[in-house]
């Protein structure tokens, strides 16, 4: 490796002139900074962050923990706070969890001990008391979840709104039996989502038992097959289904797929996110689209300001986005109350 040493034995200057004039000491001439600059590229110096921060630097690293990267809406959240962060001269560092509070603790961990300058954090249920203190010692926000112990910092949908309009466009073409797949209550977003699929219901003045649920991973693709599965072979399977992730969206679509169930003749289907190829699966998919790039400039715009501004008063922050209802082909008013054949 490629040290200060080596780049003074080049120019034959010291050691003391050469970090002084990569650190753009006013004390050292411009011509000497141009030299050691140009020769520390040509020799592939790179500098010691660590070493820098010991010396009372500041971190240029921001870390944002995630449950799971195969998700696009986290993907696409990584990608839009990299791009925003890169800007202003700040870089992401992205740390998996797989909705593991043990791993989430491990990656807490290694990031404040790498003194990141701050944490974007989506949490697991139920975060360690030891993630809370590390959060506690960092600039943090949280994402999408919101855990009452990790503060008020939070940038957030309306998951309530989101899933009770969409479940609201299924009762108002005439759906009575309804199913929904989503996460389990434990976490907020589950328990947002699931509210609003039954407060729709409520709204309509349909009994309970129009609604029924199903609960479990939100990142399982495998979850959401085995969900809709269960769903299509109860003894009053629903005529329509809401989705309450990205990932049981994809494997629902998959099962639909496999099983020939045809779309919106025998089922209608309300996905969660907006992917790519939603627009033309089957007859394209009605979905809840979902403010990516608003929230995603909003945390970093947020992030940015408290890195560089250090405002003394860090008060309660909220910012709730709206979803939105993309109407395409997957829905339709119920063929004369019947449920798709399973008996081939």
């Amino acid at each position: 490796m490629i040290t200060t040493k080596d780049i003074a034995e080049r120019l034959g200057i010291s050691v003391s002139t050469v970090g002084r004039a990569l650190a753009d000491d006013p004390r050292i001439s411009e011509e000497t900074k141009f030299r050691v600059r140009q020769a520390a590229s040509e020799m592939g110096y790179v500098g010691n962050r660590a070493a820098r921060m010991m010396r009372g630097a500041s971190s240029n690293v921001v870390g944002l923990v995630i449950p799971d990267i195969r998700n696009s809406f986290y993907s696409t959240i990584a990608h839009e706070l990299s791009k925003n962060m890169e800007a202003q001269g700040f870089q992401l560092m992205l740390s998996e969890t797989d909705d593991d509070r043990a791993v989430e603790l491990r990656h807490l961990r290694e990031l404040s001990a790498n003194r990141v300058a701050g944490v974007i954090i989506v949490p697991t249920a139920r975060p360690h008391t030891e993630s809370v203190k590390l959060l506690r010692a960092l600039p943090h926000l949280q994402l999408l979840r919101k855990h009452p112990s990790l503060g008020s910092q939070w940038f957030g949908v309306d998951d309530h709104e989101a899933l009770r309009q969409a479940t609201a466009h299924l009762v108002a073409q005439g759906h009575t039996r309804l199913g929904y797949l989503g996460g389990p209550v434990e976490l907020p977003t589950g328990a947002e989502r699931l509210k609003g699929f039954q407060d729709a219901l409520r709204e309509a003045g349909l009994p309970d038992e129009a609604g029924h649920a199903e609960l479990g991973p939100p990142s399982s693709v495998e979850y959401g097959r085995e969900a809709v599965r269960r769903l299509l072979d109860g003894p009053r399977a629903p005529t329509a289904l809401v989705l309450g992730s990205v990932q049981l969206t994809l494997g629902v679509l998959e099962e639909l797929s496999q099983e020939g169930v045809k779309v919106p003749e025998e089922l209608s289907v309300v996905g969660f996110g907006d992917e790519p190829g939603f627009s033309w699966w089957g007859p394209g998919l009605t979905t809840i689209g979902l403010p990516i790039q608003e929230m995603a400039t909003g945390c970093a715009l947020w992030m940015m300001r408290r890195l560089t501004q250090k405002p003394s008063n860090d008060g309660p922050y909220t910012s709730v986005s709206p979803g939105s209802l993309v109407v395409r082909g997957s829905t339709a008013a119920p063929s004369g109350g019947t449920s798709p054949d399973r008996s081939g």
